[in-house]
């Protein structure tokens, strides 16, 4: 089981924003009014990776007040100062939900699903998107999930508790499963992670066997498509490596939360992270592998359209946007 560091780290995730997409912490209910982020009118992109295709999806994008829970081991002002230097907003953060599709081979392999029916006004936005870039949720062939928090599951079901793609089998991290699926560290959890472990029972727990598919980390889980272990995020944080005709995409899902942040100072812990220090070392880990390939990245939070390639940048990495 999780230790009483990790629980509480948990308990801060899962009662921020990801149990079941609606919760809205006590830091956020007295919030000023900071406006509402504006979507971009096209919300897919596309790029190639070899013979295959990559669309990113935007689901959507939040904005929250910069706290000082928000990062857990730096002080606000330093955290403000950082954003000043890139010419951010220093009073709040914006973050998008960007799913991704990826075409190869003939299959259509959708990488997290978003917040679906489940978050506020300006997310949900995933099949809109889906059938602007030319398809539908029935076209779907795989769904691969990076981890169990509700803004990358909530889109499997609608609030009937319908799957939103029909026809495709839903493959998720056997780590991950076992964490959340688990009784006994349900039992154990805080009681504000508690809505999670439903969550997550809500999404999966009466799936059809045949439809639900379990695999192990770093192995080739669909033609040219190898998971990636990076643990910490939660226990059973997945990346996913797709490798077409010599060339390389990593989706790196939430290794970093925000790039102007987390990439920028990765020893820094964003308050979701459920193992901070693992978390950490996952996230330096990562980025000198990516950087070593210079291959080209999207993030589930990082800025629309979400593609770019990640490069050194004093103790960190600095994302750069794909033009």
């Amino acid at each position: 089981m999780l230790n009483r560091r990790q629980l509480l780290g948990a308990s801060l995730a899962s009662s921020a924003l990801y149990a079941t997409g609606s919760f809205v912490p006590a830091w956020a209910q007295n919030a000023p009014d900071l406006g509402t982020p504006a979507l971009p009118a096209t919300g897919f992109a596309r790029m190639k990776v070899g013979d295959a295709e990559v669309i990113s999806l935007l689901d959507g994008i939040t904005r929250r007040p910069l706290v000082a829970e928000f990062v857990k081991n730096a002080p606000l002002a330093e955290v403000r100062a950082l954003l000043a230097s890139q010419n951010l907003p220093t009073d709040y953060i914006d973050v998008p939900y960007t799913p991704f599709l990826i075409v190869s081979g003939g299959k259509r392999t959708l990488v997290d699903t978003g917040l679906g029916e489940f978050g506020g006004p300006t997310t949900g936005k995933l099949l809109q998107q889906l059938r602007a870039a030319g398809f539908a949720p029935t076209d779907i062939d795989t769904v691969l999930i990076s981890h169990f928090h509700g803004d990358h599951i909530n889109g499997i079901r609608n609030k009937a508790g319908e799957l939103v793609f029909a026809n495709a089998k839903v493959m998720v991290p056997a780590a991950e499963y076992a964490f959340w699926m688990d009784d006994a560290q349900m039992n154990a959890a805080p009681a504000g992670m508690k809505g999670a472990f439903e969550n997550v029972r809500r999404t999966f727990g009466n799936m059809p066997a045949d439809r639900l598919q379990r695999f192990e980390a770093d192995t080739e889980i669909l033609p040219g498509i190898r998971s990636v272990a990076a643990y910490g995020h939660t226990p059973g944080h997945t990346l996913f490596e797709l490798s077409s005709a010599g060339q390389k995409f990593f989706y790196v899902a939430d290794l970093t939360n925000v790039p102007a942040l987390f990439a920028r100072n990765p020893d820094w812990a964003v308050t979701f992270d459920m193992d901070a220090e693992k978390a950490r070392q996952t996230r330096r880990a990562v980025f000198q592998r990516i950087t070593a390939s210079n291959a080209m990245m999207g993030g589930f939070h990082y800025p629309f359209p979400g593609f770019g390639r990640m490069a050194p940048a004093g103790n960190g990495y600095a994302f750069q946007p794909s033009a």
